[in-house]
């Protein structure tokens, strides 16, 4: 499978994240791959179909000049630390063999030549004989460049992870936790802003047994203040437990009160889809709908808020996607082919992946093709709304296969209007490679829409005057929620409300991104996994 990823909050393996895992708290997530912006341009254009085997040549030594280097199937597996023992992915014995560090660095060198969309953009100068690991070396086979108009880097997503704790996390789905989404609003000191975007609502969610809900504000874990403390360790030990039966204590404001409890992490499953509702009266229904993840469990919720949203006869609907980090692009697919219906997607586009001048894939066109999806995985047909608009709730957690979601209906002649905040900026993905025990991701290809557009790597921003603070004082999916009820004002008026100044200052309603707040100030979730925030795509059987 293949994995659009934004960020990674803790790298069991040295890596450029992996001082970041250990200072979430710190504001420091944003250097790592997380927020807005990758960048577009660059080895692109349309997959190359059919061509001829890679041309390899960088020199021995893994630098960028002169020479040539073995293909990396040559130096595949050669570890300098070989694993032992039957692979669970596979049911095999590991492919490794006895080799050296050397060897994995040549091998990480060629697999970047090979593969990398920039492949041509990584410096001249850079010499493996310089790095100590083949994951610091890794670090920095890149392209320098950055995007206009932000100047931020056009590569923000290169990282690492430990092959089988990588492996744990994208095959469950069930993870260890409190059942809780947390938000900062403000993690540099002082007065840091700690709150809880939502708690999965079952009875497997140990923050919903408690009462815990959105909006509240976590002043202390294990005795620590988490407003103004330095001690980021024992913070984040409480806000990420490692599995299930690990207990913190946490102190908490919610609805003005002050209260101690303990939570004990759980196997919680997540609810992908939740609070879908219908607001309005007949013949002028706007429905809504939360949508967290595109996880395989998505689909059968999806088709039933689509069911339940079409047995109200909605006319319009509020997707809500601002904690939308991605996940598979068949639901993407699914979800916008439900959105517009049959008679729009028909023989269109939903994503066509762009590679490199080598297809080192060798993929056909058919193959890097992702068309509308009208059934299910079960081959049963999809319930649609045939809608001609729809408006999206978007924040710089909104990555990836949501993005794809947005660009696809977009590419298509849907209106999509956005409220919130600006999307992060990924039209990137790649196929995750393991060697040695650790999976390497470097960007391999860009998704392009119908009408071939796929250069976002700023990100979407909302609509004019529609940029909205994530409101924390209000439930989702409450018609009063800052942002829905911007979205509603938007349909209604045609134009989101103007915000007051004393609407920019209340209390628990987040920072208004008017204001142009730091990027490390921006509202940003915690405690996501690779699974959460990636674009995952099948690999045909017959590339690679």
């Amino acid at each position: 499978m293949g994995f659009r990823n934004t960020d990674l909050r803790q790298l069991p393996r040295p890596g450029a994240c992996a001082a970041a895992a250990a200072l979430v708290v710190a504001g420091l997530l944003a250097g790592c791959g997380g927020g807005g912006g990758g960048g577009g341009g660059g080895g692109g254009g349309f997959p190359i179909v059919g061509g001829p085997p890679p041309v390899v040549n960088p020199p021995t030594d893994g630098g960028s000049g002169g020479g040539g280097l073995v293909p990396s199937s040559e130096v595949a597996g050669l570890c300098a630390a070989p694993r032992r023992g039957i692979n669970p992915e596979t049911g095999s014995a590991y492919p490794d063999t006895a080799g050296t560090v050397d060897n994995e660095k040549t091998w990480v060198r060629s697999w970047i030549d090979e593969t990398y969309l920039w492949y041509n953009e990584v410096p001249a100068t850079l010499k493996a004989a310089d790095y100590a690991t083949p994951v610091a070396f890794f670090n920095v086979l890149k392209t320098p460049a950055t995007t206009a108009p932000s100047g931020r880097a056009k590569d923000r997503f290169h990282y690492v992870y430990d092959t089988e704790v990588y492996r744990q996390l994208s095959n469950a789905g069930i993870s260890p936790g409190y059942g809780i989404e947390f938000a900062f609003l403000r993690s540099s000191r002082p007065n840091r802003d700690l709150r809880v975007a939502f708690v999965e609502p079952h009875s497997s969610s140990p923050a919903a047994a408690q009462g815990i809900a959105r909006g509240a504000r976590i002043l202390e874990i294990d005795g620590i203040d988490v407003l103004n403390s330095t001690n980021t360790t024992v913070i984040n030990r409480g806000l990420s437990p490692q599995a299930a039966g690990e207990k913190h204590t946490f102190k908490l404001e919610q609805d003005g009160a002050t209260r101690t409890l303990e939570l004990t992490a759980a196997n919680v499953t997540r609810t992908p889809v939740q609070n879908v509702k219908t607001i309005g009266d007949p013949g002028n229904r706007v429905g809504y709908l939360q949508f967290n993840d595109h996880i395989t469990t998505s689909e059968a919720q999806l088709i039933a808020a689509v069911n339940q949203l079409k047995g109200d006869g909605i006319q319009d609907l509020v997707l809500d996607m601002r904690y939308n980090g991605g996940g598979q692009l068949n639901i993407a697919s699914r979800l916008a082919y439900m959105v517009a219906g049959p008679s729009q997607t028909a023989g269109k586009t939903f994503e066509l992946l762009s590679f490199n001048d080598k297809n080192p894939f060798r993929l056909t066109l058919a193959q890097a093709l992702t068309p509308f999806l009208g059934t299910s995985r079960t081959n049963q047909p999809l319930p649609t709304l045939g809608l001609s608009r729809v408006t999206v709730l978007t924040s710089p957690d909104t990555c990836s296969a949501s993005e794809s979601v947005i660009n696809s209906l977009r590419g298509i002649g849907v209106t999509v209007n956005l409220v919130g905040g600006t999307t992060c900026g990924k039209p990137y993905g790649f196929y995750p490679q393991d060697n040695c025990g650790t999976t390497y991701f470097a960007i391999q290809f860009k998704g392009v829409n119908q009408a071939g557009f796929g250069d976002y790597g700023d990100g979407f921003a909302p609509n004019a005057n529609c940029t909205v603070a994530d409101d924390f004082s209000h439930q989702l999916g409450d018609p009063a929620e800052a942002r829905l009820a911007a979205a509603l004002a938007l349909r209604n008026a045609g134009a989101c409300p103007v915000p007051t100044a004393s609407a920019k200052a209340a209390p628990g309603t987040g920072l208004d991104k008017v204001e142009a707040a730091p990027e490390e100030e921006q509202p940003a979730l915690l405690n996501r996994s690779p699974l959460r925030e990636n674009r995952l795509i099948d690999l045909p059987p017959t590339a690679g």
